[in-house]
């Protein structure tokens, strides 16, 4: 099996560090998204949202979207679960999920290519929206400073997914200059104890 990336996007790295934290070795290829690669007949016929990251299966079965792909390896590895070990958990760990992806790295996601222009060639940039996306992920670093000053992780004291997308969204959001503000300590204290991870460097 293999999975296809373009190893600097923040969803490749967000399983990588899954893979890496689940010590699960993998076969990467490498997709220029930039020059369009993932757009080719080939490429929309294994993934056709055009995305990246997909995982290619042996018996050529694709599967895209990047939870979807990790959800695979927790089922197929149970060890070191990063998707919740109870029912609670696993709960609590969908709804931090989901809130990092829709109030972090979706607006980041939408600063870097309304502001940056970089796939203007197939789509029209919207500065605007892209500026006040940027202030909207700006403004969501305030809720998670006030729920690291109760909680090591975004889970109470366990390390999961979650966790593994904050930190993504955060290092992405350093391409359109979004930074912690330093008097937000207690997210700056959980940033440095995540980055310090060996999987950080997946």
């Amino acid at each position: 099996m293999k999975i296809y990336q373009t190893h600097m996007a923040p969803n490749p790295r967000r399983v990588r560090m899954f893979l890496a934290e689940k010590n699960i070795e993998m076969d990467y290829q490498e997709v220029d998204i930039a020059a369009g690669d993932n757009l080719t007949p080939e490429m929309r016929a294994k993934n056709p949202t055009t995305k990246v990251p997909f995982l290619e299966l042996d018996d050529g079965t694709c599967i895209g979207e990047t939870v979807a792909i990790c959800r695979y390896f927790e089922e197929i590895k149970s060890e070191n679960p990063l998707m919740g070990r109870t029912a609670l958990e696993k709960a609590q760990v969908e709804m931090w999920q989901r809130r990092i992806e829709f109030h972090l790295l979706l607006p980041v996601s939408m600063c870097f290519v309304h502001t940056t222009g970089y796939f203007k060639d197939r789509m029209k940039p919207v500065v605007e929206w892209g500026d006040i996306s940027g202030q909207n992920a700006v403004t969501y670093f305030e809720e998670l400073n006030e729920h690291f000053s109760q909680s090591s992780y975004l889970v109470d004291d366990y390390f999961s997914i979650a966790d593994i997308t904050l930190l993504c969204s955060i290092d992405f959001a350093r391409v359109v200059k979004i930074r912690i503000n330093e008097e937000y300590t207690h997210l700056l204290d959980w940033y440095a104890r995540v980055s310090s991870r060996s999987s950080a460097s997946a």
